[in-house]
C-alpha cells in the first residue's frame, strides 16, 4: 500500500469535494492537507531524487562517497576495533575454543617427511645393513603407518597447552593486530568500492522509504486540521 499516493488522493478529493459543493470546511481541509502531504513527499523524494532548481535535493547519491565513508568509520570504529578483535582472539583462544588446527594439519603432505628419514638412514652408518635386506625399498610398507601417525603427533602438539600458549601470544601481539585490522580493512574497503550510486540509492530507499511514508500522511492530517481551523478564521 502506497501511503503517500493515499493520503494525496484523498486530500484532492476532499478539496474537490469542498470546491464543487462550496463547502468551506472541507474546501479548507482539503486545500491545507493536500499541502501539507505533497510537500512532505516531496521532502522525501529529494532525498533520493534531483529536482531541478531545487538546492540539496537527491541528498543521498549526490553524497555518496561519504556515504561510504561513513559506513567503513562507523564498522570500524564501532565493531572491528583492536579491542574487539583481541577480545574474539582471546575467547577463541580459550581452552576449547582454541582454533582447531586439525583441518590444516590433515592437508599437509607428511610423505616427503618420510622420504628424507629413508635418505638419512641410507647414508648413516646403518645403510650398509639396510642394503643387506633390500635397501631402501624395505622400508617403503612404512610409508602409511608413518604418515599416519606423524600427523597424529602434530595434531596432539597443536593441541597442546605449550602451543595453545604460544599462539595466543603471537596473535595477541600489536603488529599481529594491527595487521588483522589492515585486512579487515582492506576487504571493508574492496567491498564498498563494489557499490554504485544507483545501488546505494536503492538500498537506503528501500529501507527508510516506507518509513518516511508516514511523514506524508501525518503531514495531510496535521494540514486537514490546520485547514479546518483556518475555515473559521476566514
Amino acid at each position: 500500500m502506497n501511503k503517500s499516493l493515499i493520503t494525496n488522493l484523498i486530500a484532492l478529493a476532499l478539496l474537490g469535494a469542498g470546491y464543487v459543493s462550496d463547502n468551506q470546511l472541507a474546501l479548507y481541509a482539503g486545500l491545507f492537507a493536500f499541502s501539507g502531504a505533497i510537500t512532505n513527499w516531496l521532502a522525501v523524494h529529494m532525498l533520493f531524487e534531483k529536482v531541478p532548481g531545487l538546492y540539496g535535493s537527491g541528498i543521498i547519491p549526490a553524497r555518496f562517497e561519504e556515504f561510504k565513508a561513513a559506513i567503513k568509520t562507523l564498522m570500524m570504529a564501532q565493531f572491528f576495533t583492536k579491542e574487539n578483535i583481541d577480545r574474539f582472539l582471546s575467547k577463541e583462544m580459550d581452552g576449547s575454543q582454541l582454533l582447531n588446527l586439525e583441518p590444516i594439519i590433515d592437508k599437509i603432505d607428511f610423505e616427503p617427511t618420510f622420504d628424507s628419514l629413508v635418505e638419512v638412514i641410507a647414508n648413516s652408518q646403518f645403510g650398509g645393513m639396510l642394503a643387506m635386506f633390500g635397501g631402501t625399498e624395505a622400508l617403503e610398507p612404512l610409508k602409511a603407518p608413518f604418515v599416519e601417525k606423524m600427523q597424529q603427533a602434530v595434531v596432539d602438539i597443536s593441541q597442546s597447552d605449550a602451543v595453545k600458549g604460544a599462539l595466543k601470544d603471537q596473535l595477541e601481539q600489536p603488529a599481529m593486530l594491527g595487521e588483522i585490522e589492515t585486512n579487515i580493512e582492506n576487504i571493508i574497503d574492496q567491498r564498498l568500492n563494489e557499490l554504485t550510486p544507483q545501488l546505494v540509492k536503492t538500498m537506503v530507499q528501500d529501507m527508510i522509504k516506507a518509513h518516511l511514508g508516514w511523514l506524508v500522511v501525518w503531514g495531510g492530517i496535521f494540514g486537514g486540521i490546520i485547514g479546518l481551523l483556518s475555515s473559521f478564521i476566514a
